[in-house]
């Protein structure tokens, strides 16, 4: 299927041929799916063709053999990536496929997960063996909300460790989805959802104040006051509150896993991920495997015998087959388009940012949409929409949004946090400022009071040294 895709990708494209392309390439598996079973509904020229297993693993695949990690030699002496489509209806996390021919389709339903549960087979790989505990600690003591109550100096003083492990192991947990449980507040929920959506979309400048300040005038939809809050007109307060409305939530776990499911659930909650890298055999040193959901079990293609059938078409019929068949051959040519540019974009960003996917925030590289599209030869909107909305679950099971690998402030932000976590007395915004730039990070002290807030870092003058009792949890 790849060769069919290759091919395909250097005929010139048609002005319709390239706007279908342009429009599958953002969306998701999911609505990609829906986007097909439509199609295929709608359409007898379409249809979709067996689904293949890999005769080692029993991988889905488009093809009969081997898929392309079998067949990778005993020894692989390269850490080029192995990029693939993956025919499928759902995504298994690595290592679930059956090396056996007699597994049902009973075997490869996923197992149904309560939330910490879920939220711990994310973050597992990230804990040491003393953070397990107290990751489990925050977990089980979690609402049915998602917010934890407790407070931190609490649970500090149980397992007998710093309040700063308890504050790291609860980033963890508020990092992963859904994104913000663990939050001691509706308001820190927001809050931490706000600054994961604004790395894939742009929010409003005001929305973490108004958060912040503004809880209560939000809850009570008083625009005019919440307008005279952030000295703005009444109708760009509404729309704040309209955004926040529409795609934050201040309760997290009911987006997914509460007994109230939201009627408009977070957009930037990613349950299932688009993407998932693995290492070759889940060994160090080895290439990674990258799977791209292709959310169909088989592969799409032209009915032949529908191919056959319009030779012999009624004359009152032929225009209307005719219009069947074209529509059909132009979606298959527009999908394997589609995975032809995702297959090349996913496979240079595995390149470019394999450091932080196996080793974590510090690694991560600086590159740009624009700096990726001029690799590839291709627009900066080509990239953009690939890259929106999707999501990559990364080796330790971890899913972030693909954007994520463009975020030029992580890694600044990771050397900012160290800092303040080794610091002896709290250090000011212009102190890490100055400390950041002898790093190598060119940042204004603005920058640093910008991204400690995203962190949910205290100003200096509000943090805790070691010496002095930290602020309780609340």
């Amino acid at each position: 299927m790849l060769a069919q895709i290759q091919s395909t990708s250097i005929r010139p494209l048609t002005t319709a041929h390239l706007a279908q392309t342009m429009s599958l390439l953002e969306l998701t598996a999911d609505e990609l799916r829906q986007k097909i079973d439509n199609e295929l509904a709608a359409n007898p020229a379409l249809e979709l063709g067996d689904l293949h297993r890999c005769t080692v693993c029993h991988r889905p695949l488009s093809e009969p053999g081997c898929c392309p990690v079998c067949s990778q030699p005993k020894r692989v002496e390269t850490e080029e990536p192995i990029v693939f489509i993956s025919p499928r209806t759902d995504f298994h996390q690595p290592g679930e496929y059956f090396d056996s021919e007699n597994a049902d389709d009973d075997e490869w339903a996923p197992a149904i997960e309560d939330l910490p549960a879920h939220i711990l087979r994310q973050i597992a790989t990230e804990l040491t063996a003393s953070d397990r505990p107290i990751a489990a600690h925050i977990l089980t003591s979690l609402d049915e909300d998602g917010l934890l109550r407790l407070p931190l100096l609490e649970i500090a003083r149980y397992h007998h460790v710093a309040p700063s492990q308890i504050t790291q192991v609860l980033r963890l947990i508020q990092l992963a989805d859904p994104i913000g449980v663990g939050s001691g507040s509706p308001q820190e929920a927001l809050l931490v959802q706000l600054e994961v959506l604004a790395e894939t979309r742009p929010v409003p400048p005001l929305a973490a104040r108004a958060i912040l300040e503004g809880m209560d005038l939000l809850s009570r939809r008083s625009y005019n006051e919440l307008g005279r809050l952030l000295k703005i007109p009444a109708a760009q307060a509404q729309q704040i509150a309209q955004f926040i409305s529409e795609n934050l939530n201040p309760f997290p776990a009911r987006a997914h896993w509460g007994e109230t499911y939201s009627s408009n659930p977070a957009s930037l909650a990613y349950h299932d991920a688009d993407i998932i890298v693995t290492p070759l055999n889940n060994t160090p040193g080895t290439p990674l495997v990258v799977e791209i959901a292709s959310p169909y079990a088989g592969a799409l293609r032209v009915n032949p015998m529908f191919r056959d059938a319009i030779t012999q078409a009624p004359e009152e019929k032929l225009e209307q087959w005719q219009s069947h068949l074209d529509r059909a051959s132009l979606l298959v040519k527009c999908i394997q388009q589609r995975n032809y540019t995702l297959v090349r974009l996913v496979k240079r960003l595995m390149v470019l940012q394999r450091e932080f996917i196996l080793h974590g925030d510090q690694h991560l590289q600086p590159i740009t949409r624009a700096s990726l599209a001029k690799e590839l030869s291709v627009h900066e909107s080509t990239v953009s929409r690939a890259v929106s909305d999707k999501a990559i679950q990364m080796p330790n099971g971890r899913i972030l949004p693909l954007s994520k690998l463009f975020d030029r402030s992580l890694n600044v932000r990771t050397a900012m946090r160290q800092l303040i976590e080794n610091e002896n007395e709290p250090l000011s915004d212009t102190q890490l400022m100055d400390l950041l730039n002898q790093q190598g990070f060119s940042v204004a002290r603005r920058t640093v009071a910008k991204y400690r807030t995203i962190e949910g870092i205290l100003p200096a003058r509000m943090r805790y040294t070691s010496t002095k009792s930290p602020p309780q949890h609340s």
